[in-house]
């Protein structure tokens, strides 16, 4: 599925479109963080004015199973200051470790990339000040 000449999986999450379509140029530069190939959003949540996460696929299967695909996250920071941050990637397998990038950024956190992530979960933590403004878990596609 097309999204303002960006590429978004069917099963990505309802609201992923409308992030896309607000400001398809950021989803284009989020994509090219994750580098060459990294072209189908699975998905992408917008945490309030304090950063917008991203999920994409290169659209190759690296195991068995339909879901089985590469993914990369990325947390852009919306804020125009550096502030601590990060993100993780959990894939849908148990047995694989989470990966992750926290540190102090001002453009973004990321990227980090699990071979068999779809299906897996995005966590995206900003702090400014002493205050936590976001906190969240992102679904990476939809699955069953």
């Amino acid at each position: 599925m097309d999204v303002a000449g960006v590429q978004v999986a069917r099963q990505a999450s309802a609201g992923t479109r409308p992030i896309i379509a607000s400001a398809p140029a950021v989803a284009v530069a989020a994509a090219g963080v994750c580098g060459a190939g990294y072209t189908i959003s699975t998905g992408a949540a917008r945490y309030g004015r304090y950063g917008t996460a991203y999920t994409w696929t290169n659209g190759r299967t690296t195991g068995g199973r339909y879901y089985d695909k590469p993914i990369c996250a990325v947390f852009f920071n919306d804020t125009g200051a550096a502030h601590s941050m990060g993100v993780r990637l959990k894939d849908n397998y148990t047995a694989t470790p989470d990966v992750e990038d926290f540190g102090t950024y001002s453009s973004y956190a990321g990227p980090v990339y699990q071979n068999k992530g779809y299906c897996g979960r995005a966590y995206s933590y900003m702090k400014v000040g002493n205050a936590v403004v976001v906190d969240n878990y992102l679904a990476v596609g939809t699955c069953n």
